[in-house]
């Protein structure tokens, strides 16, 4: 079979249905993002074959997942009636602390997290008796596992596991408008439309949608985390009004070749051609576009400054508590000493993800100097430190 067949948007959906048992994927917006991304890993993506393998997996899982919520939600139409309340989400630039950040606030038992586990397998709907002993978590960590056999060394990049909290750009995966898929494979064009033309208004839609699914099971107020909603603030609050949004800030620069690094790293999983100084370019101009899109926002007043709290990078790493307590001063609520406690067991278990050394800014083949004077602007703003250039 060729790539081109592999990957017809209409033989995917087809086999997706069989699997499923249902053909019924709710609202239609999601085609247009199916038929971008399935053209550019069949022209752009340069895929190996096992990275064709994954890639198929992706998809099916995206379009399953999506059959499944929406048969479950029409079985089950009381679902939709119950409100996503004053959900929490972390974002900022990508390496800026946000995983380490959700994981720790995610050991509070009052704050409920979407799992990886019940992220990539929701149907049935999780059940409380079962939450860290369902069958579908060792299914999910096994797959995990397999990608660091695929490639040694990814989790130490970018830590994950079955019973740890995932990002939002996994669930929106289902609407095919997803930066997941434009960092794992090199997909030039996808991204540049995802960037400056999609509609996410249907993304977030479906995203309320797939929490609904879960806390039908699992109740609590989410706490949510992707750095992708730093380009789609105004999206997210039209979305979810009562929203919280916690966002960290970092010099760019570092951030810049560090996702390089990490993006090159994950698109060796699929494909024997991928190059860092592609991977800084492409984040370069998305981290560009995404400070001053984030920037307008507030000064139009479209993202009001009471629902957001700015934590700075440096701050958290030299004293993760005095911030982790200035975040809940902001939420208005208390750091009980049991949730604390299991925050500073977490990090006493998880001290770093060792970065240092994986990447440096010459291996970007960017001009310092430009780049720093784009972003001169934010880090004034936000009075974020200017970093030696690893």
């Amino acid at each position: 079979m060729t790539l081109r067949d592999r990957f017809a948007p209409e033989r995917l959906i087809a086999a997706a249905c069989e699997e499923a048992g249902s053909d019924d994927f709710g609202a239609e917006g999601w085609r247009p993002g199916l038929h971008r991304l399935t053209d550019g890993l069949i022209n752009d993506a340069r895929l190996s074959d096992i990275g064709v393998e994954i890639a198929h997996l992706d998809i099916m899982r995206a379009l399953k997942n999506r059959l499944g919520v929406t048969a479950w939600r029409r079985r089950h139409p009381e679902i939709a009636t119950k409100p996503v309340a004053a959900p929490i989400f972390i974002v900022g630039q990508p390496r800026t602390g946000t995983t380490i950040l959700y994981d720790l606030l995610a050991q509070d038992p009052a704050l409920r997290a979407p799992l990886t586990w019940e992220v990539d397998e929701p149907c049935p709907v999780p059940q409380p008796a079962t939450y860290h002993d369902d069958p579908r978590i060792a299914h999910t960590q096994a797959s995990i596992d397999m990608s660091e056999q695929i490639m040694p060394g990814f989790l130490a990049f970018h830590p994950m596991g079955a019973l740890v909290g995932q990002e939002c750009v996994r669930i929106t995966a289902g609407e095919f408008v997803s930066m997941i898929f434009s960092v794992q494979y090199r997909l030039p064009n996808y991204y540049r439309w995802l960037l400056y033309e999609a509609d996410h208004a249907g993304a977030y839609r479906y995203h309320r949608m797939f929490l609904q699914h879960l806390q039908s099971g699992v109740p609590g107020q989410w706490l949510l985390k992707s750095p992708a909603h730093l380009w789609q603030l105004d999206t997210l609050l039209a979305e979810y009004p009562d929203a919280l949004i916690v966002q960290t800030h970092r010099d760019p620069l570092n951030v810049i070749s560090s996702i390089a690094a990490l993006t090159h790293h994950l698109r060796r999983m699929c494909s024997e051609e991928s190059s860092i100084a592609e991977c800084a370019a492409q984040s370069y101009e998305e981290i560009a576009v995404g400070l001053e899109r984030e920037m307008a926002l507030r000064d139009s007043g479209a993202v009001p400054a009471e629902r957001v709290i700015d934590v700075q990078y440096s701050d958290f790493v030299n004293d993760p508590w005095t911030t982790i307590k200035d975040i809940y001063q902001r939420l208005d609520r208390e750091l009980r000493p049991e949730a604390e406690e299991k925050m500073r067991g977490f990090l006493a278990a998880h001290p770093g993800d060792g970065g240092r050394g994986r990447y440096t800014w010459s291996d970007t083949g960017l001009a310092a100097g430009e780049v720093r004077e784009r972003v001169r602007a934010y880090q004034h703003r936000y009075a974020v430190p200017t970093e030696t250039l690893r």
